[in-house]
């Protein structure tokens, strides 16, 4: 296994717990060999080791007498390691998305008789396994889906939800705050291509209640249309695929937005001496007549919960940023950060919610499936548990000779989902479906 940090923990405890009745020899390689040696925990059966993932002879030497190896690194590293693992004739999994890169290795894959398994996650994964499940059970009855809505969030716990944002930082801010800047978003509403651009993301979300976790809303992701051919519903009407956040955070979020307060394009000169205040002025218009508050809220027309939520970040505050030559994307990480990090005590959330609408029998049918999953404290966290345990119990599947399948695969099929999905309903990982009249 290659890569130890926040996210491996559950897979690392999982593959641990296993390897005396599997009989496995569990390696993790980590650039800091500490952290690895700490998810070991002097278990008799793993083994740490210091490790450059950049340097091949590095690569080689790790993996080459390896029966299966779990890439845990950056998405962009994959592709190395997996060309690595052909040439040996090794298993690979991976929670990241099937790049153009990994998809042409199919064949070789396939000649060698390997599995490469990807987006074995959270999202991607588990909202692959979730949704097939259905949209397959819909199809083998005879029905005929007119829609599918899927949303996906990683949030903190009920019980540690105790600021006006109902957020904190659960997987990496840097991916929070860069949110929404990936490209214009893609989705498909009755037939009719829908777009929307970066800067409108936050404005158009759509409502969404879960039973016993009050009200969510959701933006778009920037792909939803590629799934079409993924799960075989090219000729579906309506597919949307989202983020979900509690509801009211889009609003006050689109502030930042607005303002280019999220952007990478530029370094601002001596930042270190700004102030956020000064950091907040520097994007609205001059003026000596009003305050920075009035500036903002006048000219965004912003409502008093809005305001409420940025007062308490502290974006009005005279504090010095202390980043030189900073983004604004920096500048903002480091507010929040100060802001929105995890409390010792406090858990987080993941929460995916699935909508289907579908024909069977010339009657309109709409289902909907839920998924609430609260951590166990900071290191068992709902968010590693999530990315983790799909992730673990495929590596047993492969080395028991479960999958009987070769090339580079996704969990989209009955023979990989099923078996899954039952076993992360025993870690309490479970969907809740519903008929809605």
């Amino acid at each position: 296994m290659i890569g130890a940090g926040r996210s491996c923990s559950s897979l690392i405890r999982y593959l641990l717990e296993n390897s005396r009745k599997e009989n496995w020899s569990v390696v993790i390689a980590d650039r800091d060999q500490e952290v690895a040696q700490q998810k070991v925990d002097g278990h008799e059966n793993g083994t740490a080791v210091s490790f450059d993932a950049s340097n091949r002879e590095e690569r080689i030497e790790l993996i080459k007498n390896a029966d299966l190896v779990v890439s845990m690194l950056p998405a962009s590293m994959h592709i190395d390691v997996a060309k690595d693992c052909l040439e040996f004739g090794i298993h690979v999994i991976t929670p990241s998305y099937v790049t153009k890169e990994m998809s042409a290795l199919d064949q070789e894959v396939k000649s060698k008789g390997l599995i490469f398994l990807n987006e074995m996650g959270v999202d991607p994964g588990i909202d692959h396994m979730s949704a097939m499940k259905i949209i397959h059970e819909v199809q083998e009855k005879g029905g005929k889906l007119s829609r599918f809505e899927s949303f996906t969030g990683g949030l903190v716990a009920p019980e540690s939800d105790d600021n006006p944002w109902n957020y904190k930082f659960t997987w990496n801010p840097r991916n929070v705050v860069l949110a929404g800047q990936g490209g214009t978003a893609r989705f498909q509403q009755d037939h009719r291509l829908k777009y929307i651009a970066p800067y409108n993301v936050f404005e158009r979300v759509k409502p969404i209640e879960i039973e016993g976790y009050g009200k969510f809303e959701g933006y778009a992701n920037r792909d939803s249309l590629s799934y079409k051919k993924v799960y075989g519903i090219e000729e579906i009407p309506t597919i949307y695929r989202g983020t979900l956040r509690k509801q009211g955070f889009c609003e006050a979020w689109n502030v930042f937005v607005k303002l280019g307060m999220t952007t990478e394009d530029f370094s601002i000169p001596d930042s270190h001496k700004m102030t956020y205040r000064d950091f907040t002025n520097s994007f609205l218009t001059y003026s000596n007549d009003e305050t920075v508050e009035d500036k903002i809220q006048n000219s965004l027309q912003l409502s008093d919960k809005v305001m409420s939520k940025l007062n308490w970040l502290g974006l009005f505050e005279k504090v010095e940023i202390g980043l030189e030559n900073a983004t604004p994307a920096a500048v903002l990480q480091k507010l929040l950060e100060d802001k929105w990090n995890l409390k010792e005590d406090d858990k987080d959330m993941i929460v995916m919610w699935h909508r289907f609408n579908y024909i069977l029998d010339g009657k309109e049918h709409e289902l909907h499936s839920s998924m609430v999953s609260i951590g166990e404290d900071q290191t068992y966290t709902a968010m590693s548990n999530t990315v983790g345990l799909p992730l673990a119990i495929a590596v047993k599947m492969v080395l028991n000779g479960k999958i009987d399948l070769s090339g580079v695969l996704m969990p989209i099929v009955p023979e990989i989902y099923n078996p899954i999905l039952e076993e992360l309903r025993s870690f309490g990982i479970e969907f809740h479906e519903k008929e809605v009249d």
